[in-house]
């Protein structure tokens, strides 16, 4: 991005649709935090809770993923929160240092944040690993505690991955048919623009980019008749993709709305056989590159969250804040994909924390009532959290906010007046702090990896109008060209997105951008036309569609 990149306001705090799952986090978070609590609760032994609560939030992840993949990525996700928890344990117990203490804290939301984005685990990403570890620091901590703590926290994380894996008895096929109806509903409102109606650039690459999530999801599950019927309907969501004009995009819809509940998954009557699928098949045995590989280009993120939440954290100790991970999980909260989406992140982070501040003044006078009332406003505020979040992240803060500064007070209850003032210290020094380091920490890598990604879309559309051209291509050869190159479109447009925002880069070859994907584009309806699953047009048409 250029120096004259302009960073927006309007728009920011706008409220989105919710999340169509958004009940799940929601329930799954008071399921997981509530036992845990309400025993310790019942054994006088609250001023344990942040280390059960380390375990429960997991409970937040991987809601997306189909039950198998879930089953491994909840299992990690614990054992990595355990495995941060007992660094920052064990620091707390071998020194006093604050200063020491937010080094450490920062170099662990630098490994956390990269590892949540190389692993691509979804939200809520790094930011629950951070704020657990980093309050963790700096709460009381001798040696001979650390084991039985971690069993606390390994404990509860079991009884997330219990929680996380639970509804799977009732829909076991339940995140792979929501993917799929999202693929649908997505392909119907670019085919409803015809490929040439407003906004039609904007629901091709949503609907896009739905649909190789759904191919991943369905690549991650891969189970049985159920799974290779949903691999059918995603064909017909990609073959709207490549033709809009061709699509009867209400047919799609139907076959979304069917994919609700538990019912049969619908079979279109113009079915090909299974050799459409063989493309899918390929990629199945090659499996997908190692997370390992992805690790290179997250480094200018790593640097700018490790310094950036260093300087937070020390910066808040320097204006005598007792609570400097506070300002560090500020900082670490704030690091997006490029510098534009970063500010954006951190104006909702302070607006979200700033009413979070006045609502926690609303609520503490009951959450004093007593103790039973403290755990059940934290159970309320964890439901409202996960179920707002997802409108816009200023929104979900309004609940995180309180809840965190009421955690701070299962020990014993602290002056509220302090608590705010700390709390709204460090979140400005936190957001300020973070979003200098990121414009300070340039992303050079970012036009490279526009570079990197122009050359494989432009290699994956030759690899196709070369199979295009031949006579009779290799069974599957096609289908498997057409989908490489679909991917690859799908890296472009995330690449250059992400580009786009990013500070003082290089002049970006936004006509090239433009170029590769409209003729990519092209080559996809000539492949889809190609292998019959639309009606063939005139053989002037089909040398359009491959023309670069």
């Amino acid at each position: 991005m250029s120096s004259a990149t302009r960073l927006p306001l309007s728009g920011v705090l706008r409220l989105g649709r919710p999340s169509d799952i958004w009940f799940k986090p929601a329930l799954s978070v008071v399921a997981a935090v509530a036992p845990p609590n309400l025993t310790l609760l019942a054994l006088g032994r609250l001023d344990l809770a942040m280390y059960t609560m380390a375990g429960s939030l997991c409970a937040l992840y991987a809601h997306n993923r189909p039950y198998p993949a879930r089953a491994r990525a909840l299992a990690w996700v614990v054992l990595g929160m355990t495995g941060g928890l007992a660094v920052a344990l064990l620091a707390a117990s071998l020194t006093a240092s604050a200063a020491v203490l937010v080094t450490v804290g920062a170099l662990l939301a630098a490994a956390q944040k990269v590892l949540c984005d190389a692993t691509r685990v979804g939200p809520p990403g790094n930011v629950v690993l951070t704020f657990v570890t980093s309050a963790s620091l700096f709460a009381p901590e001798s040696l001979e505690q650390v084991p039985g703590h971690l069993a606390l926290a390994l404990a509860a994380g079991a009884w997330s991955w219990i929680v996380g894996m639970a509804p799977g008895l009732l829909r076991p096929h339940g995140p792979e048919r929501r993917a799929t109806a999202q693929a649908l509903n997505a392909a119907a409102a670019h085919a409803a623009t015809r490929g040439t109606g407003d906004g039609h650039a904007r629901t091709r690459a949503t609907a896009a980019a739905a649909v190789h999530a759904t191919w991943q999801t369905l690549l991650s599950a891969r189970d049985g008749e159920t799974g290779r019927a949903l691999e059918r309907l995603v064909v017909r969501a990609e073959v709207a993709l490549a033709a809009p004009a061709d699509t009867d995009p209400e047919r799609l819809r139907t076959w979304a709305r069917a994919l609700r509940g538990t019912g049969a998954v619908p079979r279109p009557d113009d079915l090909a056989d299974d050799d459409e699928l063989l493309g899918f098949d390929a990629e199945l045995t090659a499996g997908r590159p190692s997370w390992w590989r992805r690790l290179g280009p997250l480094t200018p993120l790593a640097v700018r969250t490790a310094l950036g939440c260093a300087l937070a954290g020390h910066a808040s100790l320097a204006l005598g804040v007792g609570r400097p991970y506070w300002a560090l999980v500020t900082a670490a909260s704030l690091y997006q994909a490029n510098v534009t989406l970063t500010w954006s992140r951190g104006v909702q982070r302070v607006v979200g924390n700033l009413v979070g501040v006045v609502a926690f003044a609303a609520l503490v006078p009951l959450a004093h009532l007593h103790q039973a009332a403290l755990v059940l406003v934290c159970l309320v505020l964890n439901f409202g959290a996960e179920a707002l979040i997802s409108r816009n992240y200023w929104l979900g803060s309004v609940c995180v906010t309180p809840m965190a500064l009421l955690v701070t007070e299962f020990a014993h209850y602290q002056n509220a007046g302090l608590l705010i003032t700390e709390r709204i210290v460090d979140t400005f020094v936190g957001a300020l702090v973070g979003f200098a380091t990121a414009v300070a920490v340039t992303n050079r890598r970012a036009g490279d990896r526009l570079g990197h990604a122009l050359t494989a879309v432009e290699r994956a559309r030759e690899h196709a109008a070369r199979l295009l051209a031949e006579p009779r291509p290799a069974p599957g050869a096609l289908e498997s060209a057409r989908r490489a190159l679909a991917a690859a479109l799908v890296d472009l447009r995330a690449t250059a997105d992400a580009a786009s925002g990013e500070w003082w880069q290089h002049a970006l070859p936004e006509e090239r951008v433009v170029t590769a994907e409209q003729s990519g584009h092209r080559t996809l309806a000539a492949t889809v036309r190609r292998q019959g699953l639309l009606p063939a047009r005139d053989a002037s048409a089909r040398t359009e569609d491959v023309r670069p």
